[in-house]
């Protein structure tokens, strides 16, 4: 079991949002750079970005990811947000994350996906968003056309390509209200994969309880 702490970037500033709403930001912190170093200093041997800018369609914090990926120092750090196209999880790749995490290609175009992990083994990371038990996408701007079975049914022939899914239960994200366990892990068992659960984690007790299950890899915080 994985403790993964996240630093959300909205217009360079480290952010949490309540349940995704661009109007509900709280800010942390204007220096992402000391936030990572904070974490790395704490012993977290992997870090999740998001780029809230471009998962809202805005033009990407290329230069500010740069300086992340500088800042890491080797560790590990996965980038999600706006990565809607196989040149761009290549790309993020490209520029020295470790992986990279597509959501709105897995709902809108399965195969997609597929052909663009397969062209990327082991390096991309499908994220499963869901709210009130309904999957989004675009920033979980947008609902989606297929319902949750015919997504983890579109991909099934991929998951060799993948072991972990990234699973968030929207309703809980920001809230410290506690992480939908029985959702990761059904999406785990549905998939034969692991997965990482995000949303809602606010004590060691959450990740006490997550830890307990064998299909989940890792929480988000």
């Amino acid at each position: 079991m994985q403790l993964i702490p996240s630093i959300d970037l909205r217009h360079g500033k480290v952010v949490r949002l309540k349940q995704g709403r661009d109007e509900q930001a709280t800010v942390y912190s204007d220096d992402p750079l000391e936030v990572m170093a904070q974490f790395q200093d704490a012993g977290a041997e992997r870090v999740h970005i998001v780029d809230l800018d471009a998962a809202f369609g805005e033009p990407r914090q290329t230069a500010l990811l740069a300086r992340v990926v500088v800042a890491a120092k080797g560790e590990q750090i996965q980038l999600g947000g706006g990565l809607r196209t196989a040149d761009l999880l290549r790309a993020a790749l490209d520029s020295g994350f470790d992986r990279v995490v597509a959501g709105s290609m897995v709902v809108h175009d399965p195969a997609a996906f597929g052909r663009a992990a397969a062209g990327l083994p082991g390096r991309v990371i499908p994220a499963l968003e869901f709210d009130d038990g309904r999957l989004r996408a675009a920033g979980w701007c947008e609902g989606t056309a297929l319902g949750l079975e015919e997504v983890l049914q579109a991909l099934l022939p991929f998951t060799g390509l993948f072991s972990e899914a990234l699973v968030t239960d929207i309703a809980r994200d920001g809230m410290l209200s506690g992480p939908n366990i029985d959702l990761g892990v059904s999406v785990a068992r549905a998939l034969g994969v692991q997965a990482i659960v995000s949303g809602g984690v606010a004590g060691s007790g959450d990740v006490v309880a997550a830890a307990a299950h064998s299909e989940l890899s890792a929480v988000i915080v």
